[in-house]
């Protein structure tokens, strides 16, 4: 019983002591309330700061003509996609709405469901719904769950400001806009901001993150990955053209550019790769006929440096020669195979 009772009175002082809170630091313990005394308030409700209360309800127009509003239609409850383009740019639109076609695919039956794409115009004067929705299909991008928007000019700058699509900087030009891809799940207020020119899967990846999804992708082990070895112009056409071309497999958004090298001059390439929109305002001849063949997409300038040309060029070059020499087998295989 002594032994007992020496235990609790050296254990006093450590019971009585200050208590650590989750950063270390002593806090006092909580009072507790007087006899009769009100009991304290439960803790407040969650409130989320970027919900109706910041965001405007203004009127939009979807590329099917329906009026929506923003907040209530499009944004309350849901999980979005959202980047900016218009249909007259010269600059990374095409390209980013080429991106997000294959984000679209390699997110599947989720889009409409669990998220929702959304493409905002910012020159709703010329980019009426008809306009919005021959662009789409330029693309492939009318598909269940992306909406391309138009409005009222003050609608749109201000709910392009709210969602965080501009940025000061892009008053400088219209065509330097931020390829930026907003992605919000308002029910949490959790808002991520994307590059929307970044690799579809890495960006399928980030938002299966941010959302907690877990069948988005196949998983690997790491034990699996391959050292990574590619050339320069490997890197920069499979991030910057490899949304609209191929190379061997068919057309897609643009040319099929297997043996490209070939059949055009490297000097008119290589400009035209730099400066795609000024070789097409120039009335050159060529340009003007695959703008015409693929319907009427600009090529977009990508602001590409002269040594990410060449190297992209070469890589074009190389690939090319691999599948005509595949091509070659195959055709061999098949003409063995039939004599026998």
């Amino acid at each position: 019983m002594k032994t007992l009772l020496a235990c609790i009175l050296a254990l006093a002082p450590l019971a009585a002591g200050p208590v650590l809170a989750h950063d270390g630091h002593a806090h006092a313990p909580a009072a507790r309330p007087a006899k009769g005394a009100a009991a304290p308030a439960p803790p407040e409700v969650f409130r989320n700061r970027w919900g109706a209360n910041y965001f405007p309800n203004v009127e939009l127009k979807t590329h099917h003509g329906k009026t929506v509003r923003l907040y209530d239609d499009l944004l309350k409850g849901k999980t979005v996609a959202v980047n900016i383009i218009f249909t007259d740019c010269i600059d990374v639109c095409p390209l980013e709405t080429a991106m997000l076609v294959q984000l679209y695919r390699l997110l599947g039956d989720r889009v409409g469901r669990n998220i929702h794409f959304y493409s905002i115009s910012i020159d709703p004067e010329r980019d009426t719904p008809e306009v919005l929705k021959a662009y789409a299909e330029k693309f492939g991008a009318d598909l269940p769950g992306w909406l391309f928007l138009t409005g009222k000019l003050e609608d749109i700058k201000l709910a392009t400001k709210k969602l965080g699509l501009v940025r000061a900087t892009d008053k400088a030009r219209r065509d330097g806009h931020t390829a930026i891809l907003m992605v919000g799940h308002e029910p949490t207020g959790q808002w991520n901001r994307n590059s929307a020119l970044d690799e579809p899967r890495f960006l399928a990846s980030r938002i299966a993150s941010l959302l907690g999804w877990r069948d988005v992708l196949p998983a690997q082990s790491y034990t699996e990955a391959r050292p990574l070895d590619f050339e320069t112009g490997q890197y920069v056409y499979q991030g910057r053209c490899s949304a609209c071309h191929t190379i061997g497999q068919g057309d897609k958004v643009g040319p099929d550019l297997a043996g490209i090298t070939a059949r055009r001059e490297r000097s008119w390439l290589t400009r035209y790769i730099r400066v795609p929109d000024q070789v097409l305002a120039e009335g050159d001849p060529i340009a003007t006929a695959l703008f015409k063949k693929y319907n009427a997409v600009r090529m977009p300038n990508l602001h590409l440096a002269p040594d990410d040309v060449a190297d992209v060029l070469t890589y074009i070059e190389k690939t090319s020669a691999a599948v005509a020499a595949q091509n070659a087998r195959r055709h061999q295989h098949d003409h063995t195979g039939h004599k026998h």
